[in-house]
């Protein structure tokens, strides 16, 4: 029987989660709204709490200022190719790390561990110099490669990979299964919340990326959607409904990725924390 503390006690609860879920929503909202508006809209006071009409205006003139369809492919195509290629180099570090025992091993794992540490923009200088000598400033292999061996990603894959019992691995070598055929058909599938955690982080990570590719793309043709963006906010004059529009463009597919693997998100988190 619900007696009436308890019922105060649950709809001083439920009320306190709906106004943090309204507060937490509110300004992506208000970003959708300032998309539709003029600039001069945006700061009407009382504001417009409901979406306007100038969508179709503040699209067309983001595309003439930065071409948005282009930048939006660079982004998508730089960020999906790094997170695949970047989860599977961490997948298969960490599959090392976790059960094979070879000499240095531990200090290696060490001083990955200790790279966590340092400031990436301690890096910019000498990686920006590796470029130049390659010939690969304004190029995608210039935004994608550096980064590709993540020490974060590499030590949530271990310490999940490590509670992959280590009889499934025998067995499966005994029946004359290769290590590759091991990785991929084995650990990899019992692996999965781990593979979208990383997933998550390192398409995240990429796709708000600012510094690195201010740094290393110098043509319209070939910027990301945060570089492109930013130019928007040098301007002369800025018309704050093309800014909202782009950033609801570029908010949309983190939410989207992420609402794709958030049921494995929590537990490859967790399992970062099991020991053997």
């Amino acid at each position: 029987m619900i007696t009436s503390n308890n019922l105060l006690a649950k709809i001083g609860i439920y009320s306190f989660l709906i106004i943090g879920v309204l507060l937490s929503i509110a300004p992506f909202y208000w970003m959708f709204v300032g998309s539709t508006l003029q600039s001069g809209e945006i700061f009407h006071l009382p504001p417009k709490l409901l979406p306007g009409t100038n969508l179709a205006e503040n699209f067309q003139s983001l595309s003439e200022s930065i071409g948005i369809t282009k930048v939006f492919f660079n982004s998508m195509f730089i960020a999906l190719t790094y997170t695949v290629v970047s989860t599977l180099i961490s997948a298969m570090a960490g599959y090392a790390f976790a059960k094979f025992r070879f000499k240095g091993g531990n200090g290696l794992f060490f001083i990955i561990l200790c790279s966590l540490m340092i400031p990436s923009q301690v890096t910019l200088i000498p990686l920006f110099e590796m470029m130049v000598s390659f010939n690969w400033l304004n190029t995608y292999q210039a935004i994608i490669l550096p980064g590709l061996a993540a020490p974060f990603a590499i030590f949530l894959m271990k310490q999940n990979m490590k509670a992959v019992p280590d009889s499934i691995i025998e067995a499966s070598r005994v029946e004359g299964a290769g290590e590759f055929r091991i990785f991929f058909s084995i650990i990899l599938p019992m692996t999965r919340p781990a593979l979208a955690a990383v997933a998550i982080f390192q398409f995240m990570g990429q796709w708000n990326s600012l510094l690195w590719p201010l740094i290393t793309l110098n043509s319209k043709e070939m910027f990301t959607l945060p570089v492109a963006l930013s130019s928007l906010i040098g301007m002369a004059r800025i018309d704050y409904g093309q800014v909202m529009l782009g950033t609801t463009l570029a908010t949309i597919p983190i939410i989207i990725f992420f609402l794709l693997l958030q049921k494995h998100f929590i537990s490859g988190i967790l399992g970062g924390s099991v020991k053997e």
